[in-house]
């Protein structure tokens, strides 16, 4: 039986249409072993909707620490979805260093002002070959940044259904050799089924490079409601292991530990 976590959840603390004790109930509901809530930090100049407010972020991580000694029946896990700004580093790192985090993810939605994922206008006009390699970039660039655990949405440029032109296997070797370089995870992130894209991130057609390069893997929801809670895992467990991967990572105290998939 696989042992099932799901580590990238929004709650009302966020973007999220939940709070974490209904994400909990739905969890044990579903079977899952382990629970984890990341609700998004993003260090902008002006307060985004999506992202936590930095006041509100002692309570989160209160009433996430209380849930994780009173519940029974499933491991609570806190972590943060950070947003990756290059100029940022120290910011982020000032921000989230000293909190009691179990994980923290690296996220990329941002590319200058734009965010890739708001709307398909911010394609239009645009070099989609060189979007996907600056893209890229960029995520490699935050895995080599030491400041996350694993990398959220790998290649979420194709959100709305924009392709390179070529063969993009290359893209993909290069960005899955950074992250074993830098021994950070990636996220097979299932709520791309939600999308436009129909898919799951990144793209399944190359999870085996991943699996060729010694990235680690986790499967996650990405659920903004505690309906989304760990779905379509069973196609994404069959994919993985259809690519070759034999372990996958859970995280404690920013430690990363390793089980088997059969276990």
């Amino acid at each position: 039986m696989i042992y099932r976590t799901d580590y990238h959840i929004h709650t009302n603390y966020s973007d999220g249409k939940g709070w974490p004790e209904d994400y909990i109930k739905a969890a044990i509901e579903k079977g899952l072993s382990e629970i984890g809530f990341s609700d998004h930090l993003t260090l902008t100049d002006e307060q985004q909707d999506w992202s936590i407010k930095l006041s509100r972020l002692g309570e989160y991580i209160d009433r996430i620490n209380k849930l994780r000694e009173t519940v029974t029946g499933i491991k609570v896990r806190l972590g943060l979805e950070v947003d990756y700004f290059p100029d940022k580093e120290e910011q982020i790192y000032q921000t989230i260093s000293g909190l009691p985090l179990d994980y923290v993810i690296g996220s990329v939605h941002y590319m200058g002002e734009g965010t890739v994922d708001l709307g398909p206008e911010y394609y239009e006009g645009k070099d989609i070959d060189r979007l996907f390699e600056l893209y890229f970039n960029l995520i490699a660039q935050a895995a080599s940044s030491g400041l996350f655990d694993f990398m959220a949405h790998p290649d979420l440029v194709r959100i709305f259904r924009y392709f390179p032109s070529v063969n993009a296997e290359p893209m993909y070797r290069f960005l899955a050799g950074e992250l074993s370089k830098s021994d950070v995870a990636f996220e097979v992130n299932t709520n791309g089924m939600n999308k436009p894209l129909k898919d799951f991130y990144p793209d399944r057609r190359y999870l085996h490079v991943f699996m060729e390069e010694g990235v680690p893997v986790c499967v996650n929801s990405d659920a903004h409601n505690p309906s989304r809670l760990g779905q379509y895992f069973d196609d994404a467990y069959t994919l993985i292991i259809n690519a070759g991967f034999t372990e996958m990572v859970t995280f404690r105290k920013r430690e990363r530990i390793s089980v088997p998939l059969n276990s």
